[in-house]
């Protein structure tokens, strides 16, 4: 069970804007102490700013593990169309990772784990989202037997050429 508790406070050298400090407290954890300009007038809108948060903080978990598990951390881009394209292919590559946890490729996923990340541990084994595995198994996949991206390219160009005959 949580509570919430809503304080307004000032920032000592701007006192013409009011704050608002939301207190969320629960069993067991330690109280966060989230502090916003939006006037809360109410429970629901004090709760609204703990669930605001909370799904920020699930984004920034998101991107620490998208930047460091597709080692994306180390690339320091500052130009806005450079940083674009980059996080355009980080989003690219976590997609098509998320779109192998479809229902529709159960086989080909668990292939995948079986044959190029295998592990025996029962907590491997469960894991709800392996995109860490998902990840490693598609690098050994693309070792062995890299994908000809060209002649891919090819056949759909084909495949094209005879539609439009």
């Amino acid at each position: 069970m949580a509570t919430v508790l809503v304080l307004v406070v000032a920032h000592p050298e701007h006192p013409e804007q009011p704050l608002s400090l939301v207190v969320c407290r629960s069993q067991g954890r330690s109280p966060w102490y989230l502090l916003t300009a939006e006037p809360i007038a109410s429970d629901e809108q004090a709760w609204g700013v703990v669930f605001a948060y909370m799904r920020r903080w699930q984004i920034e978990l998101s991107w620490k593990y998208e930047k460091s598990e597709l080692a994306f951390q180390s690339p320091r881009v500052y130009e806005g169309e450079a940083r674009e394209k980059l996080l355009l292919l980080a989003t690219l590559a976590y997609a098509f990772l998320l779109s192998l946890l479809n229902e529709g490729t159960a086989l080909l996923r668990l292939w995948l784990l079986r044959s190029y990340c295998h592990r025996t541990g029962r907590r491997c084994r469960n894991a709800k989202v392996p995109l860490i595995r998902l990840r490693c198994a598609l690098s050994r996949l693309w070792q062995d037997h890299p994908p000809d991206f060209a002649c891919l390219g090819m056949a759909r160009m084909s495949i094209h050429v005879s539609e439009v005959r």
